[in-house]
């Protein structure tokens, strides 16, 4: 696979994980960058209405946690989210639901669905801009920045970002190692080219990062680390800071 290279500028970003709600946080963290455990933490969406917040999952208030702060005062903009796993949690309580034979909730199975939580968004903020989801694998962070630098080459001003994961239940476990914990990393995209980020066939095995994509992200760019790379399977993405 030859490589190509796509520029950009990370105006904002955002991050949530049990523990870590504020850039000091975050900072902390990165200076002695420590894994992240499994927890029943909520973030704070104190800022939606209560009739709003109880029809949220924890992945989706998440993700309204990370997008809302780099959503204010901006114009309506496109937004790409992605997420391997989704709503696993919801659609478990509905397969043992059915596995019980007890009637299924309509509300249930429609916030289910990969794409209910930019729904929600859109609702949320009154925004009819382009909005995307995508359920990639693990590296998730790459391919949505691909496709929010695709919406800016079609003239996007800007274009909000959102990975996010939940923990899975237990039962998958043997066979959903990725997401042990739950975390949610929101970036601005702008048009510039602060960031370049290429794509590369990876040639022989090399071990895959040890945290997701993205916390890795945040953590480059607390410490200032201008190059680093992450493989998935066959795939090596390659972050450059040229500014």
């Amino acid at each position: 696979m030859s490589s190509r290279v796509i520029q950009f500028d990370i105006d904002q970003w955002q991050a949530w994980a049990p523990g870590l709600a504020n850039a000091d946080d975050w900072a902390i963290w990165a200076r002695d960058p420590c894994d992240l455990q499994s927890s029943d933490a909520q973030p704070d969406v104190s800022f939606l209405p209560a009739m709003q917040r109880r029809r949220l999952s924890r992945l989706a208030r998440m993700v309204f946690a990370v997008a809302a702060p780099l959503a204010a005062g901006q114009p309506p903009m496109p937004l790409v989210y992605a997420s391997r796993h989704g709503e696993t949690a919801r659609t478990f309580a509905i397969l043992n639901d059915l596995a019980n034979d007890e009637p299924l909730s309509p509300t249930q199975f429609s916030l289910s669905v990969h794409n209910a939580i930019i729904g929600l968004w859109s609702i949320q903020q009154k925004n009819a801009s382009e909005m995307t989801a995508l359920a990639a694998e693990g590296d998730g962070l790459e391919h949505a920045v691909l496709e929010a630098s695709l919406l800016i080459g079609e003239g996007a001003p800007a274009v909000l970002v959102v990975i996010a994961e939940d923990q899975t239940p237990d039962v998958y476990a043997p066979w959903i190692s990725d997401a042990d914990f739950p975390y949610a990393v929101a970036l601005l995209l702008k048009p510039g080219r602060t960031w370049q980020l290429s794509l590369e066939t990876a040639n022989g095995y090399v071990a895959p990062t040890q945290r997701p994509h993205a916390i890795e992200l945040v953590g480059a760019l607390l410490n200032g680390q201008p190059t680093f790379q992450h493989r998935w399977e066959g795939r090596q993405w390659n972050w450059q800071q040229t500014h």
